[in-house]
């Protein structure tokens, strides 16, 4: 057994609380997991007796790993145990959590169940256990575990294991601790840090960090090494233009925005690699172990020597050597180099070659701006991550080691391949409150000074708290970054170089997060709110610019509503029209109301005219009613068309008929009366409504009849016309009596 196991083992049998603080690799797990099956197979815990036994882990990952210890040391009992983590399916967890004797979560699903699960409880619960326990009291988990506590009973074993173990008499109180054992093995030791973990720290310029990790990776291809980064948009960035310039070895990438099964896949890769590089967020920092890591490297500087310690741990895990580096820029190395010299960590420098090209045989800078230059993607990726980097650092509580101010924001742009530096709201804020500190304190030494000296620094102060002024009213009326800035300089022609980016219109690969950036429904309520209307109306289809004169009071009419925001009021109507979205049709009924094209009958009008089954027959009967008029309208209809197709059918075959017993040098045709009503008789016979087709079942219903070909339009105008040439007319008077007509009869045979 290790030390850990060795002194929280009895404890842990007896039914004492513990707190136990070991360094990383130790062997805390099996420290809490053997003594908690223990106690449950002595009290003979069963299937009805429902959870005994709870272990909370601050992440997913973390969580897995002690589930599957469990699963191995725990095979010869007949305990159910389940694994709850988020990213899984709820509904399935929520029928068997009621089932499970021994439970290991994470805090926000643990309290997901607690709240929505019915039939889940934790009355009988006999152990609890929180692992990483100082990670779990901090404050980003502080109101859920308060939550959790309350649902538990309060007379149970609790038991707290972390490398870094907390102490307040607080967090102890809220968790119900009786008389807690603290098992510190470590805490009178010489290095909080194991012995076999070789430990180096680099002064590496912000903007050469890069360079150097390429580099690194570069000549340690047959390592197996983990990479912190202090945001998931620099993890991702850093993976994605790594992976497009080929190092030689594989890259994997794990952080919290990830869905749970990449996260879950990414890990069990990792794990079974020989050689790889794993870039991570501090969520791989705790607890996890991972075979045979050689290096630990820090690009971005850790928050805290705590959080350092965790980090180093992932590499040389109990009897196992490692070795880790630790990147540090000009400003962060006394604080934290003091720090850890505090919190027993030992550390040794290694200088960073100064001739470029020994330091950067392979420099990367001009491949990272091809690569923003080619894809726009990995541009804004950029843009992300350098955002997220001096946010991380302005964010940070010990100023001593962070201070945003004294990075070099240009350079640090220019490595990650940007043409420029994005422009930043919150660094210009601390600028703005440090000249604020500085001339304080100048005015405060400087007893003697001028009048005039004075009189420049009240207008430098005021023209600060104006622009904290307008910033923080910027914030409840929604106005971008760069209009904030002129409006503070007086100079409101000025574009950033992030709207010049939006009004691209070739920029297509950015339109979803633009559309995701400007939230035009917050514009509309603002306006809204400024003009009284209510958040239902439909009266601001159009957005009406204030008028420069006078309305004659204070007051503004009902019906005026005022822009929204300086960015709207220069769009173009085009874009006006993309971001309006599509409109409903609406009708209009005699009063003038209007009306949508489907509008549902109020409940209390439609039980007024009967119920549902007499309203529905009655419906159906009057629609079958149409239905049959408008059958017989087309049956009749169909009828009609048939009788005048066979007609004109007959008339085409007389007409061949005649043509084909008309001689050869022509025909003669004999009318009887006028000349001229027989030319209108010709032109009336016309060939042209051939064309005309009936229904389907037309040539079924004369069987005996052949059924002609279908001639085209123009082979009827042009027999017709060869007929006109063919034929001779004879003008001659009616005859009258029996010679006559015999006369005509032999002229007609050409005797």
């Amino acid at each position: 057994m290790t030390d850990i196991q060795r002194k929280a083992l009895p404890l842990g049998l007896c039914g004492k609380d513990i707190l136990g603080a070991a360094k990383t690799g130790s062997g805390k797990t099996l420290a809490f997991l053997v003594p908690m099956i223990e106690m449950l197979y002595r009290q003979k815990w069963g299937p009805q007796d429902g959870l005994g036994a709870l272990i909370i882990s601050p992440t997913r990952e973390l969580a897995v790993q002690i589930f599957e210890v469990l699963r191995k040391i725990g095979r010869e009992h007949s305990f159910s145990a389940g694994l709850i983590i988020g990213g899984k399916d709820w509904k399935i967890e929520r029928e068997l959590i009621s089932k499970m004797n021994i439970l290991v979560c994470t805090p926000g699903r643990l309290l997901q169940h607690m709240d929505q699960s019915a039939g889940f409880n934790c009355d009988l619960l006999q152990l609890l256990v929180l692992d990483e326990a100082d990670r779990i009291l901090d404050m980003g988990f502080k109101k859920t575990i308060n939550a959790i506590v309350e649902n538990l009973p309060p007379q149970r074993q609790t038991m707290l294991f972390s490398a870094t173990q907390t102490k307040s008499v607080k967090d102890l109180a809220r968790l119900s601790l009786k008389d807690p054992e603290y098992v510190a093995v470590h805490e009178k030791s010489e290095h909080a840090t194991p012995k076999n973990l070789s430990q180096y720290y680099m002064v590496v310029p912000l903007q050469q960090k890069l360079d150097v990790m390429f580099n690194f990776i570069k000549t340690h291809l047959t390592a197996k090494g983990i990479v912190f980064l202090s945001s998931c948009k620099q993890v991702r960035f850093v993976f994605e233009t790594f992976c497009k310039m080929h190092p030689g070895v594989p890259l994997l990438h794990l952080h919290g925005k990830q869905k749970q099964q990449k996260r879950a896949e990414t890990y069990a890769k990792f794990a079974a690699q020989k050689a790889a590089y794993l870039f991570c967020t501090d969520i791989a920092a705790r607890g996890l172990d991972f075979a045979a890591v050689n290096w630990v490297i820090q690009l971005d500087c850790p928050e805290d020597p705590e959080t350092y310690i965790h980090r180093v741990g992932r590499t040389a895990r109990y009897e196992a050597s490692g070795q880790a580096m630790l990147m540090l820029c000009p400003s962060e190395e006394t604080g934290m180099i003091q720090g850890l010299e505090r919190a027993k960590v030992p550390i040794q420098e290694v200088k960073l070659k100064q001739d470029a090209k020994d330091v950067k045989k392979e420099p990367i800078q001009k491949q990272m701006q091809r690569l923003c230059f080619n894809d726009p993607e990995i541009k804004y990726l950029g843009q992300k991550a350098f955002i997220s980097y001096m946010r991380s650092v302005y964010l940070q509580k010990d100023k001593t080691v962070f201070d945003v101010n004294a990075l070099p924001a240009e350079e640090f742009a220019a490595s990650l391949g940007l043409p420029g530096a994005p422009k930043i709201k919150f660094v210009e804020k601390s600028k703005a409150k440090n000249a604020v500190r500085g001339s304080q304190k100048k005015s405060s030494d400087d007893e003697d000074e001028s009048a005039d000296e004075q009189e420049e620094e009240e207008e430098e102060r005021s023209k600060v708290k104006a622009l904290d002024a307008k910033k923080k009213k910027s914030k409840k009326e929604v106005v971008p970054e760069d209009e904030e800035d002129a409006e503070a300089t007086g100079s409101k022609q000025v574009k950033s170089k992030i709207e010049k980016m939006f009004n691209r219109k070739n920029q297509s690969v950015l339109a979803d997060h633009y559309t995701k950036l400007v939230d035009h429904d917050n514009d509309n309520k603002a306006a809204k709110a400024r003009t009284g209307g209510d958040d239902n109306d439909d009266d601001d289809i159009f957005t009406i610019k204030r008028a420069d004169h006078d309305l004659g009071g204070d007051e503004i009419p009902e019906d005026t509503v005022l822009p929204t925001s300086k960015r709207q009021q220069r769009m173009s109507k085009l874009e006006k029209t993309k971001n309006q979205g599509q409109g409903n049709k609406l009708l209009f009924d005699e009063d003038g109301q209007a009306h949508e094209l489907y509008e549902l009958e109020d409940e209390a009008s439609f039980h007024a005219k009967g119920d549902a089954l007499s309203q529905q027959k009655e419906f159906l009967e009057k629609e079958k009613k149409v239905m049959d008029r408008a059958d017989v309208v087309d049956k009749s209809t169909a009828k009609e068309k048939l009788r005048e197709k066979k007609a004109k059918r007959k008339q085409r075959e007389r007409e061949d008929m005649m043509d084909e017993d008309s001689e050869d040098d022509g025909e003669m045709v004999v009318t009887l009366g006028n000349p001229d009503d027989s030319d209108d008789q010709g032109d009336d016979y016309s060939m042209d409504e051939d064309n005309y087709s009936g229904d389907d079942n037309s040539d079924n219903e004369d069987d005996d009849e052949e059924t002609p070909k279908k001639r085209g339009w123009w082979q009827d105008k042009a027999d017709a016309e060869e007929s006109k040439k063919k034929r001779k007319v004879v003008e001659v008077d009616e005859p009258q009596t029996l010679a006559e007509q015999e006369a005509l009869a032999l002229k007609l045979l050409g005797l």
